[in-house]
């Protein structure tokens, strides 16, 4: 015997309503924002999570480098002769004079502390590194946004100079200019004046390659419907530019500025290395290499140490980049 269509509404208004989240043994289904899925994701990569690590113990070391040196080292341009053989010009000692007083061992011929010298260059280095990264994306994301999203002449005037730079001889200008330009200017002081040279230098120089990915990202960007649609509702350019393409453009943007942080670094260790970077007695891990190049027969450690350092620092940043962009990738399973 059928009830009818009049019997099944009343069944219906009459029956209590049971929440999916109320019912025993269910859990309320919750959504999850984009940034929490690439932080889930970005937790499941232990290499990543391990370069991360090391790039924070790296910025510690950086930030406490004075403290570190009074607790555990001497002043980074402070000799000591007592620890050098005065017949080889080598350090006293095992492994480059490694001992508890010196935690790293000495420099040949002067005797300087090698840990004091190791902290004191991460905090140039990384500085370096990080402010030349920094003008770098804010150029490059400029420029890309404009070149994309205007088109026209100036989508053609941005990309031959990016094309221009792109092609130019880099390291030789750099050379070139670091070798005219004077050790002091501002009242900075030797050290931080031509860290701000190489930071001006490098960063100018590494817009275009961001420049690059921002103005591809854009001009995919710019005819995707929710831009079409702020055009149609009256939004002005400026409200589309960072409002509309900017938020989408972050996850590249912080994916490249990750991974450009590293070549930075090799950039300035280069050009300490060949003499032009940061001046001596200021201590730079490529000044130390430098330094190294005499001595590595009779005293391996002296270039081991910084180069070992060099190494483990590109390489803990090129690990959290590449973990970082594969978090921020929507494609990514």
């Amino acid at each position: 015997m059928s009830l009818g269509p009049e019997a099944s509404v009343t069944d219906e208004k009459t029956a209590p309503a049971v929440d999916a989240a109320e019912r025993p043994g269910e859990k309320a289904i919750a959504g999850r924002s984009l940034k929490q899925i690439a932080w889930r994701r970005l937790k499941k990569d232990k290499v990543a999570i391990a370069g991360a690590c090391v790039v924070i113990f790296l910025i510690v070391v950086a930030i406490l480098a004075p403290l570190l040196t009074k607790w555990f080292g001497h002043p980074f341009d402070e000799p000591h002769i007592d620890q050098i053989d005065p017949t080889l010009s080598t350090p006293l000692g095992k492994l480059g004079g490694i001992s508890r007083e010196f935690l790293l061992g000495v420099e040949p011929q002067s005797g300087r502390d090698i840990f004091s010298r190791i902290v004191y260059g991460a905090q140039t280095s990384l500085s370096v590194a990080f402010l030349s990264a920094f003008v770098s994306t804010i150029l490059g994301t400029i420029f890309g946004l404009m070149a994309g999203f205007l088109g026209g002449w100036i989508d053609s005037v941005i990309s031959r100079v990016m094309d221009f730079l792109l092609a130019f001889p880099q390291l030789l200008f750099a050379i070139a200019l670091l070798s005219v330009v004077p050790d002091e200017f501002l009242g900075l002081g030797d050290r931080w004046s031509r860290v701000f040279v190489l930071v001006g230098v490098i960063g100018f120089f590494g817009w275009p390659y961001i420049g690059r990915i921002v103005r591809g990202q854009t001009l995919s960007l710019r005819e995707r419907e929710f831009v079409e649609a702020s055009r149609s509702m009256g939004a002005r350019s400026g409200r589309i530019l960072f409002r509309e393409l900017l938020p989408n453009l972050a996850a590249p943007i912080l994916v490249y500025t990750t991974l450009i942080i590293p070549t930075n670094i090799l950039t300035e260790a280069a050009l300490s290395f060949l003499g032009v970077g940061i001046p001596p007695p200021n201590p730079s891990w490529g000044g130390m290499l430098s330094d190294a190049v005499t001595f590595y027969s009779i005293d391996p450690m002296f270039m081991i140490i910084p180069g070992g350092v060099i190494f483990i620092t590109v390489l803990a940043f090129n690990l959290f980049g590449d973990g970082l962009r594969d978090a921020l990738d929507p494609k990514a399973r």
